[in-house]
């Protein structure tokens, strides 16, 4: 019996009941994570910052990670994620949460190189040795990325949190950004929507998700380096702020329009079903209300906020083909909207 088990039977809290919102979910919604940015940098700061030499990649576009040029001609991508309990096996959290923090340096076109732990743990609440199965869910899944993890810090807090600090290492003249794409681009997604709203699911009944939980722990790894390969130059990884979300983002930051074949767009099994259900997360609802004014779309509010669910360690966001990412649309030269579905 895992720790996780011998504690339900001592009647403790289940992981998912221990947080008010799960995984990527519980981010500050887009709108108001733009405004405190802006407040705390300024467009000055951004924009001085995005020209000063050995700065590759910023805050000017929001983009997945910090890149700083090397004197030996290559890049550090650096990065840090860490969310609360998304499913109540300890062990595939730890999974989840570090592959998703290590998402953003593929999503940068970089590859991890090393990474330190970052655990809050309610000592008064749940067993140590539950926080030891997600320590090993993390290390399981940095050494299936061959990236380094040691250390970290630690903090007691009333709400359990987990994930990663990881720099990479990359080349500059292959990195994927965010403000790169170009009218004519396809638009390829490499992982199925509908986590969040399954995960909510998950922590309102208990039923437990298999497909969503393999989903999540893939690595993005080969799908980066295919992007790379395929001469792409622009990506992003499709997490907290939805596909909606991130798509507007990247529309935004490169001056294009996003045309999404709705149809196209691959949905986990039983996604549908629970969010005709009511298993909406709040964050899928915000980030759909954050993308209402650049939207153009005849679809019912269902199917917007399916495509607006908040995912949780999701795909990479293409612009361009790459072999078994479904194409689900095309960037466009800018018109009223940043985005068309």
């Amino acid at each position: 019996m895992s720790a996780r088990e011998r504690a339900g039977a001592a009647g403790a809290l289940r992981l998912t009941e221990t947080a008010p919102g799960g995984g990527c979910s519980c981010k500050l919604p887009a709108a108001d994570l733009e405004t405190l940015l802006a407040g705390a940098f300024g467009d000055g700061d951004l924009a001085a910052a995005a020209g000063s030499g050995r700065l590759i990649c910023g805050l000017e576009s929001g983009d997945d990670a910090l890149v700083v040029a090397l004197d030996s001609g290559k890049a550090l991508v650096f990065t840090t994620d860490f969310l609360t309990p998304v499913v109540d096996d300890a062990f595939d959290w730890g999974r989840i949460a570090a592959a998703n923090a290590l998402s953003d340096v593929w999503a940068m076109g970089g590859e991890p190189l090393a990474a330190l732990n970052l655990l809050a743990w309610p000592v008064e609440v749940l067993p140590l040795e539950i926080a030891g199965e997600v320590l090993a869910g993390g290390r399981a899944i940095a050494a299936e990325a061959s990236c380094w993890l040691a250390g970290g810090h630690s903090i007691k807090d009333s709400t359990p949190k987990y994930g990663l600090a990881v720099t990479g290492l990359a080349e500059p003249g292959e990195l994927l950004r965010n403000d790169a794409c170009r009218p004519g681009d396809p638009i390829s997604l490499t992982k199925p929507i509908g986590v969040g709203i399954l995960n909510n699911r998950h922590k309102l009944t208990g039923e437990v998700f298999e497909e969503a939980v393999a989903t999540m722990t893939a690595l993005n790894r080969e799908a980066s380096r295919a992007a790379r390969a395929a001469g792409v130059r622009a990506a992003t990884d499709v997490t907290g702020f939805g596909l909606l979300g991130h798509l507007y983002k990247m529309a935004r930051a490169s001056g294009v329009t996003a045309v999404l074949d709705a149809a196209s767009v691959p949905v986990l099994e039983g996604a549908r079903a629970s969010l005709a259900a009511g298993y909406v997360p709040g964050g899928t609802r915000e980030n759909l209300d954050w993308v209402r004014t650049g939207l153009e779309s005849d679809l019912d509010e269902d199917e917007l906020l399916l495509l607006a669910d908040a995912q949780t360690s999701g795909g990479l966001l293409v612009a361009g083909e790459i072999p078994g990412a479904p194409v689900i649309g095309e960037f466009v030269a800018e018109r009223s909207h940043r985005l068309v579905i």
